[in-house]
């Protein structure tokens, strides 16, 4: 049973999603910081870095509960693809993906306001792109779907239709690992089932 109040420090209607699909209750307590890559930064620590920044920004707001907070990164070979800029970004981050394997990265943060307690960690799964022609790139693009998304796809949209197969975790790549959360939570004696 949920004795906490959780607070989701995130505006992503994907994570909302998955939690309310779970049956987690949950408020919204959106936390905008500062995502810029530090000179040399490895992915893994960059994710993680950002969603303790965004957990500890919604903790500065509120007198109790447990935050979540996480960051969704597409990474291909050593280039953090975040959200494209805009619709030439989206079609370049397509064409470099298409026909490779890359990793999608989650940094999960938990903390618990009041106390300052926290913990994060990080979730990686193996995408794997079909080989993409530039008419299905551009007309995904013009859908507007890939705008707002980590590497321009939504894999549980029409991104769905770009991918050939992945290993691991398919609610990370959606953008919230829910296995890996649930077991966070479990930390705070909170479990989800």
């Amino acid at each position: 049973m949920l004795e906490s109040a959780l607070i989701l420090a995130s505006t992503s209607p994907r994570r909302r999603e998955l939690l309310r699909r779970i049956g987690v209750q949950f408020s919204v307590a959106p936390a905008d910081v500062d995502e810029s890559v530090m000179p040399g930064e490895p992915a893994e620590e960059y994710a993680a870095r950002v969603a303790r920044d965004k957990a500890r920004m919604a903790m500065q707001r509120i007198s109790a509960g447990i935050v979540i907070a996480a960051d969704t990164i597409v990474v291909l070979d050593n280039e953090i693809m975040g959200k494209p800029a805009d619709p030439g970004d989206a079609e370049r981050m397509l064409m470099k993906l298409s026909g490779r394997m890359h990793r999608v990265i989650t940094g999960v943060a938990v903390a618990e306001a009041g106390t300052g307690r926290e913990l994060v960690k990080t979730a990686i799964t193996r995408v794997w792109f079909r080989h993409l022609s530039s008419s299905e790139i551009t007309s995904y693009v013009a859908s507007g779907e890939p705008l707002d998304k980590a590497g321009a796809y939504g894999i549980q949209e029409k991104g769905a239709l770009l991918v050939e197969r992945i290993e691991g975790c398919y609610c990370n790549v959606v953008g919230l690992p829910l296995s890996l959360l649930n077991s966070m939570l479990q930390e705070f004696s909170i479990s989800l089932l």
